[in-house]
């Protein structure tokens, strides 16, 4: 396998144009994932509680999965063909318009395959074809998912935040990012400082100001990148909300009380620590070095 690194190291060509095809590849599936995730999972949820309540479980409105039901289009119900569904091009070759009916298709998916391989371009960039590139790569695109998610439903599903929470731990078993003490420390007080804000936020206004998903999130940047990058990350992060949040109110008139997610904030300023953290603190304490 590292001879394998070490060539495409060297073709830089060979290496970016692969990325770039299976980012694209990555990021279709991507968008599948985005979408009917939540749904799935809202299934799931409404069996529990019928069984929970001893009630007759939901009517079968037929079951979703990841493969199932085959994409359509969902205006006139035509079936997606392959050479329809290759990322980017056929949406261009379309003109962005479904076959059968001409209804206009979102411009979202492509961006979003995209972007896929625009993030990880940038990953390898940094940090070369190797384990941590790759490490790195997995880390950038469970955060969009994550992201487009929580901007849909305002949900972190666990089954995502959780697993990208042990993977930290497992990936930093061999020190790629920080020693495993300091990333089993960044879990639990990523966990715990957003815990904290929400329960003293809850004491003071009897409100909840954000959802047991962003504790989770942050603690699994914590297990990826270690304690010591948590408070930039906070920093980051609710800079970040805080002008998009006064933006879209003065902008759009996004009513104020309207809930805005907090996930995509926090996973890209886990991205941006990720990237350039290091030379972020540096810069920042060079400037009072002297």
């Amino acid at each position: 396998m590292e001879s394998v690194f070490n060539h495409l190291n060297q073709n830089p060509a060979a290496l970016y144009l692969s990325v770039v095809v299976l980012g694209l590849i990555i990021g279709s599936f991507f968008n599948v994932v985005i979408f009917r995730l939540p749904k799935i999972l809202e299934q799931e949820w409404r069996v529990q509680c019928a069984e929970l309540m001893e009630q007759e479980p939901p009517e079968d409105q037929g079951k979703i999965t990841l493969s199932t039901p085959a994409s359509t289009c969902p205006h006139c119900g035509h079936r997606i063909k392959p050479w329809e569904n290759i990322p980017v091009v056929s949406y261009l070759v379309l003109r962005g318009k479904c076959s059968s009916c001409k209804t206009t298709i979102s411009a979202r998916y492509p961006i979003i395959e995209t972007v896929t391989a625009v993030l990880a371009i940038i990953a390898i960039y940094q940090f070369e074809l190797s384990w941590t590139g790759l490490a790195a790569v997995v880390f950038t695109w469970m955060l969009l998912i994550l992201s487009m998610i929580d901007f849909d439903t305002q949900l972190l599903p666990d089954v995502i935040t959780l697993p990208l929470l042990w993977l930290g731990l497992l990936v930093n078993t061999q020190g790629i990012f920080t020693s495993l003490e300091e990333a089993v420390w960044g879990a639990v007080f990523g966990y715990l400082a957003l815990w904290s804000v929400y329960h003293l936020f809850k004491l003071l206004t009897g409100k909840e100001g954000m959802g047991f998903g962003d504790f989770k999130l942050l603690g699994a940047l914590g297990a990826w990148l270690g304690w010591k990058i948590l408070p930039l990350i906070i920093l980051l992060s609710s800079l970040v909300g805080a002008v998009v949040g006064l933006i879209l109110i003065a902008a759009m008139g996004r009513d104020k009380n309207i809930p805005i997610p907090f996930g995509p904030y926090l996973a890209a300023a886990g991205w941006i620590a990720m990237m350039w953290g290091n030379e972020i603190v540096t810069g920042y304490m060079g400037l009072y070095s002297h």
